[in-house]
């Protein structure tokens, strides 16, 4: 028990009223949430593909274009989020509520860059370029994990009172 009578510390709260009310005015939120699922979809089928050409070394074209596309998509949501991240926040990265979100996309971000040089310099194995794929693929399901957990959170703050 706290000297407060019993009072639990709070986490700080993800948006205040003024930055909840920019996020829900700005279309930047609907781009985001159209994006979100558009790239989560894309890395399924190409986590498949790339899958399916480790496992029997077929579809290498198919399976670079995909991790191509979703490198492509990755790199909108990312211009967008910070477009959002500015308009709700006032800050293109790293606002206090998404700073370690933002902090580890750039490690998405750099290893799907590193793949897609490792792809157009011919420098690596097409095994290799896979395995740069699957470790930036790993990377982005940690990273979609922080930002649905903090989805949530701001869910439950705005279900609960102030």
């Amino acid at each position: 028990m706290s000297a407060q009578g019993g009072a639990q510390k709070r986490a700080p709260r993800i948006y205040t009223r003024e930055e909840r009310a920019r996020r829900d005015a700005t279309p930047w939120t609907l781009v985001q949430g159209i994006l979100a699922p558009v790239q989560f979809i894309v890395f399924l089928v190409s986590l498949g593909l790339v899958l399916r050409y480790l496992a029997t070394g077929e579809g290498y074209a198919i399976a670079t274009i995909s991790v191509v596309l979703k490198t492509a998509v990755l790199y909108a949501i990312m211009v967008t989020g910070s477009i959002w991240e500015k308009v709700v926040f006032g800050k293109w990265l790293f606002a206090r509520p998404f700073f370690w979100e933002d902090v580890f996309s750039f490690v998405v971000i750099a290893l799907h860059t590193l793949y897609l040089w490792a792809v157009f310099a011919s420098s690596l194995t097409a095994e290799q370029q896979m395995l740069i794929a699957l470790a930036a693929y790993a990377a982005y399901v940690i990273n979609a994990g922080q930002f649905l957990r903090k989805l949530r959170l701001a869910r439950l703050e705005t279900a609960a009172p102030a």
